[in-house]
C-alpha cells in the first residue's frame, strides 16, 4: 500500500522520534511504502528537495513561515499552504498513485491537498484530530464569532466541515474528543468516527537512582528536591499566567523545584518572571533535542501539564507520553472540558486539578507527592504505535464497514 503522510511537523528522517514518525515507521514495518511531505519553513532558508530512505520518500517541501511568527504572516501562510501542498504532490509524486492518505490537524487548511488525492487516485483518507481549529482560537479570545473576526471564523468554519467531509475516517484522540466532535457537527456520520490516540514507540526510559544523580548532575539540578518537569509548547493554550501564578505560591517551599523545558510565544513571560522574583527553585531551559529531553524527563519525579481553563474543546497533549515513557507521574492542570484529567487519575499515575485556582493546584501537588504504586503498563499498551496502526488498518480495510 502507498501511503502519503501530509503535516506540519519538520522532519528529516523516519528514525527521528516522535509521535508521527513513530507511527509511520509501524507503517514501514508491514511493507507499506510511505510518502511523507514535511515543510521547511521560509526562515531557515531552505529549498524543495527529495530525501530518500528505506521504503521511505520524504518531500522537503518549502513553505511560507507558520510557527513563531506573527498572527498576520502566520495567517497568509496556513491559508495559502493547501495549495503548496497541491503543486508539490503534481510536482514531485506525479507518477505515484496513493492508496490512503493520512493526516493530522492542524492545519485544516491542507483540505484542498487532501482532495486533491482522493480525486486523483481514489485514495482513501483518515483524518488524525489532534485539534479542533477555529473554536480553540475563539476559546483563548483569539478570534470571534462576530464582527470582522467573525468572517474570518465562519471562514475557516467552512475549511473545518469540509475536511470532515472528504475524510473516510476520524480518529479522535479520546472519548471526550469523539463526542465533542459529534455534538458540534451532526451532520458527521458516528460510524467513521473513533479513538485513535496519541502513541509512539512504548521504550521504557525510566532510570535507576544512580542514573538519575548523573544526569541531574550534568544538568546543575537539586539532587535533594522532588523535581517537577514541564516539557513542550510554551503558548497561549497552556496557560502560562495561570503556571507562573501557580509557581510563585511555590517560591518558599524548599523541598520542591520545578523545570520548565520548551519553546514558544509565552518564553519571555516565564522568563521575566524568573528575571523579575529571582525564584531559587525555578529554572527555565530552551528545547533540549529529544533524547537529551528524554533523559532529564526520565531523572525527574513528577511531569506537569497545563492547559488554559478557558478551552471548551477537549484537548489531549502528546507530553503525556514523555511522561508514561519516563514511569514518573503525572499532574494535569487544565480546563474541565478535557478528559486527560480522568484517565490519569483512573489509572493511578497521577493528579488532577482546575487550571483556574492556585490553591487546587497546591492541593493537588501535595497529593500527588503521595501518590504510590503508579501502573503505567496498561496505559503503555494503550497509547503505543502498534495500537494506533491496528486501530487505522482496521478501518482502512474492513470494507463492509466504509462508510462513503
Amino acid at each position: 500500500m502507498n501511503v502519503l503522510f501530509i503535516s506540519l511537523l519538520d522532519f528529516n528522517s523516519l528514525e527521528e522520534r516522535n509521535i508521527y514518525t513513530d507511527l509511520l515507521r509501524e507503517f514501514r514495518k508491514y511493507n507499506h511504502k510511505i510518502y511523507a511531505i514535511s515543510p521547511i519553513e521560509r526562515r531557515n532558508c531552505g529549498e524543495s528537495k527529495i530525501i530518500h530512505e528505506e521504503n521511505c520518500i520524504i518531500l522537503k517541501l518549502r513553505i511560507g513561515n507558520i510557527q513563531k511568527t506573527n498572527i498576520f504572516e502566520k495567517g497568509i501562510s496556513t491559508i495559502t499552504i493547501g495549495n503548496q501542498l497541491v503543486k508539490g504532490i503534481r510536482k514531485y509524486f506525479s507518477d505515484v498513485k496513493f492508496d490512503l492518505v493520512i493526516y493530522p490537524t492542524p492545519p485544516i487548511t491542507i483540505v484542498d491537498a487532501i482532495d486533491f488525492v482522493k480525486k486523483r487516485d481514489n485514495a482513501k483518507s483518515y483524518l488524525l484530530l489532534k485539534d479542533i481549529f477555529p473554536q480553540n482560537a475563539v476559546d483563548l479570545g483569539m478570534m470571534s464569532k462576530s464582527g470582522v473576526k467573525g468572517f474570518i471564523y465562519k471562514s475557516f468554519r467552512q475549511k473545518e466541515k469540509k475536511l470532515y467531509k472528504i475524510s473516510d475516517y476520524i480518529g479522535c484522540m479520546s472519548q471526550a474528543n469523539v463526542d465533542y466532535l459529534l455534538k458540534h457537527n451532526s451532520e458527521i456520520n458516528p460510524k467513521i468516527v473513533e479513538i485513535c490516540p496519541n502513541s509512539v514507540d512504548i521504550i521504557d526510559m525510566s532510570v535507576d537512582f544512580e542514573t538519575s544523580k548523573e544526569i541531574r548532575k550534568k544538568y546543575d539540578l537539586p539532587l535533594d528536591k522532588k523535581i517537577f518537569i514541564y516539557g513542550g509548547n510554551l503558548g497561549k493554550p497552556q496557560g502560562i499566567d495561570f503556571m507562573i501564578e501557580c509557581l510563585k505560591k511555590q517560591e518558599s517551599n524548599k523541598s520542591i523545584f520545578f523545570l520548565i523545558v520548551g519553546d514558544g510565544t509565552e518564553f519571555t513571560k516565564i522568563e521575566k518572571y524568573i528575571l523579575d522574583d529571582q525564584p531559587s527553585n525555578v529554572r527555565l531551559m530552551k528545547s533540549l533535542p529529544k533524547k537529551d529531553y528524554d533523559k532529564v524527563v526520565a531523572a525527574c519525579d513528577i511531569g506537569m501539564i497545563f492547559l488554559d481553563h478557558r478551552f471548551t474543546i477537549p484537548n489531549f497533549p502528546s507530553r503525556l507520553l514523555s511522561y508514561i515513557q519516563a514511569k514518573i507521574p503525572v499532574l494535569a492542570v487544565t480546563d474541565c472540558n478535557t478528559d486527560i484529567g480522568e484517565v490519569i487519575v483512573n489509572n493511578n499515575i497521577g493528579c488532577w486539578c482546575e487550571s483556574n485556582n492556585v490553591d487546587n493546584f497546591t492541593s493537588a501537588l501535595e497529593s500527588i507527592l503521595q501518590l504510590e504504586n503508579a501502573n503505567f503498563d496498561k496505559l503503555a499498551k494503550e497509547y503505543s504505535t502498534k495500537n494506533s496502526y491496528e486501530i487505522i488498518m482496521n478501518s482502512v480495510i474492513n470494507r463492509e464497514n466504509r462508510v462513503l
